[in-house]
């Protein structure tokens, strides 16, 4: 979950509801995080999409992209492959 006023992502146990850990990203995320295989991902509208571990919060690795990022990312299971769809102006 993220906060819109701090930029920061939270990890919350899902029994207890205790804040686990939390990361503070470049900018507002408008997106929803994905988890796949221990890595949360996130978009962010500081053009970045964030690797985060999931158990620790720890930054694995950040791509800065040609611009905001305010779609989730999706994971393919097969390959593994990353996607982030983006919004293209119609008409």
């Amino acid at each position: 979950m993220t906060n819109l006023n701090n930029s920061k992502l939270y990890a919350l146990d899902a029994n207890t509801g205790r804040q686990m850990w939390n990361y503070t990203l470049g900018a507002i995320a408008w997106s929803s995080p994905t988890v796949s295989n221990g890595i949360v991902y996130v978009g962010s509208l500081d053009s970045n999409v964030y690797a985060l571990n999931a158990s620790t919060g720890t930054k694995v690795w950040n791509y800065t992209t040609g611009g905001p990022v305010a779609s989730s990312c999706f994971v393919y299971s097969y390959t593994g492959t990353i996607h982030i769809p983006y919004p293209r102006a119609v008409g």
